[in-house]
């Protein structure tokens, strides 16, 4: 029996960009390889090229007196996918020290009342999640702690605690720019030059590399079955 058939875990990839050759596809890609390749069974959710709509509408709006709420077919849809799975990993570009309006929509009209929260035992108890966010900002911009701190108080405590999930991390990907930029003391951005040739396929190799070392580092701490 190999790996993949002795195991029975599912992973849901959620890719949040609006281009199929963007570098944030490109990661969310590799990481689906990396847990098929762990004996997961992989799922793919790109919300742009599935046109899911981000904007809270009426049917999906929460009813704080009733936590039975029938939403919206598409919601209904999309909270089946996250109840099959055992681990989510979410990909997606660092929007303003956030995650993009894509991402955010999908949470809020998903993650909705009465499914992510508000029960005493939790739907989504048990499961684990992996953020990757891909962030311009080069690994030593002092602004990389502090957005770090402000992802993990907002998609760990904010988000992934609060819905019951026993695990979450957030794996920042700095460095994922082409040409570096930062803002220095006085307020102006300053932008590097652009790598290229062998120098821009080392930056990409090591991008590669860190994305994938979250991957593993997030399976390692996957609790041993009982």
């Amino acid at each position: 029996m190999t790996q993949q058939d002795s195991h029975a875990g599912t992973a849901l990839v959620v890719v949040a960009h609006h281009r199929t050759d963007s570098l944030t596809a490109h990661t969310a890609r590799r990481a689906a390889a990396r847990l098929e390749a762990a004996g997961y069974r992989v799922a793919l959710l790109d919300l742009h090229a599935e046109g899911f709509d981000p904007r809270m509408n009426v049917a999906d709006q929460p009813d704080w007196g009733n936590r039975e709420k029938r939403y919206s077919e598409e919601t209904h849809a999309h909270m089946r996918r996250i109840l099959d799975a055992d681990a989510i990993v979410a990909v997606f570009p660092v929007y303003w020290q956030s995650v993009p309006a894509l991402l955010k929509g999908w949470i809020d009209r998903v993650w909705n009342y009465g499914f992510a929260y508000g029960r005493s035992r939790p739907r989504l108890a048990g499961k684990r999640i992996l953020w990757l966010g891909l962030a311009g900002a080069p690994s030593d911009d002092p602004v990389v702690e502090g957005m770090q701190r402000v992802l993990e108080t907002g998609l760990s405590e904010g988000i992934a605690f609060y819905c019951g999930f026993s695990h979450s991390t957030v794996g920042l990907l700095t460095d994922a720019e082409e040409r570096p930029q930062r803002v220095d003391p006085e307020g102006n951005l300053l932008i590097g030059e652009a790598v290229a040739g062998a120098e821009r396929a080392a930056q990409y190799a090591e991008f590669d590399r860190r994305a994938e070392e979250f991957v593993e580092k997030f399976l390692a701490e996957e609790p041993a079955a009982l």
